[in-house]
């Protein structure tokens, strides 16, 4: 029980950062109807410049808030002079400018802050050798912890958002028929910016998150996690906040419990192989995923 424990605690810490990306996906995807692929790369980015503002003597945690804020602008401005003027002449353009981000901002973090080697970051949480808390046997540290309460936080302001606000009531129609939202006085495209700027803010705390359990950041720290957070959105379904999170813990969870059970056949090297299966064996049985609908389009 111990044991199994252990791997319950590591895998939700995993599974909040692969939940934070996801949810990040899932709201640009749902108002636009794209897969950001540059989604981790904008969270890299975010968690360089907390680093470089933290270094300078901002508090971590304002530096973290500044730097969700600057993603959240620098997002929207993407989105309205790059991503939708593209989107207009090509859906699939919009694919390949996302890539050409993703790899624009991989190398332009060493390029602004001339890092070549992974750098200290501060921890969020209290970090001590004792700061955790004994549960069955097993050890749940704080900053483990904390990071699931600010998941469990950030997803329930994203539920009132979306959910009790005229804008989450705006953002569910441009996502429901983006041609017909105007009709009824609902700026679509202030509206996707919007979801842009949110993806990306979300993104920047996921990000820095990563950074503090990790203790440094570097231009690669998103990679595996971006594909684990898209793995967790597919299994959860593309339009589903529920299931991004869902997808994310459930997936964190069964990565640690794979690995920590089948050392010899899986092991931490190939944790990532189990984010691929998962892809694949939901685009197999249920393309929607676990929490999303199914659109029906009639010709």
């Amino acid at each position: 029980m111990e044991r199994f424990l252990q791997y319950l605690f590591d895998g939700l810490s995993q599974g909040s950062v692969y939940a934070f990306l996801a949810l990040g996906l899932v709201i640009i995807y749902r108002g636009s109807g794209h897969l950001n692929f540059a989604q981790g790369e904008m969270a890299m980015i975010s968690t360089f410049l907390a680093w470089w503002l933290a270094d300078g003597g901002v508090g971590l945690w304002p530096a973290v808030a500044i730097s969700a804020t600057v993603a959240f602008v620098l997002a929207m401005g993407v989105e309205r002079y790059i991503i939708r003027p593209i989107a207009h002449r090509s859906p699939f353009a919009v694919v390949v400018a996302a890539i050409g981000l993703f790899l624009g901002l991989n190398a332009l973090a060493p390029f602004i802050w001339k890092v070549t080697i992974p750098e200290a970051f501060g921890s969020l949480f209290p970090d001590a050798a004792d700061d955790f808390v004994r549960i069955g046997g097993a050890e749940w540290r704080l900053e483990n912890i904390g990071v699931l309460a600010v998941l469990a936080v950030t997803s329930f302001l994203l539920y009132l958002l979306f959910q009790r606000t005229r804008f989450g009531l705006a953002m569910r129609a441009v996502a429901t028929n983006r041609e017909s939202a105007p009709l009824v006085g609902i700026r679509a495209g202030q509206v996707l910016a919007v979801s842009w700027g949110l993806a990306a803010a979300v993104g920047a705390v996921g990000g820095a998150l990563v950074g503090s359990l990790r203790g440094n950041v570097d231009s690669s720290m998103m990679f595996t996690i971006f594909f684990a957070a898209t793995a967790a959105a597919t299994l959860g379904g593309y339009d589903s906040l529920l299931g991004a999170v869902f997808g994310g813990l459930v997936l964190g969870v069964f990565e640690n419990m794979v690995a920590g059970y089948l050392p010899d056949l899986v092991g931490q090297e190939l944790k990532g192989v189990v984010s691929l299966l998962v892809i694949l064996g939901v685009l197999l049985v249920k393309p929607s995923g676990l929490f999303g609908s199914q659109r029906v389009e009639r010709v």
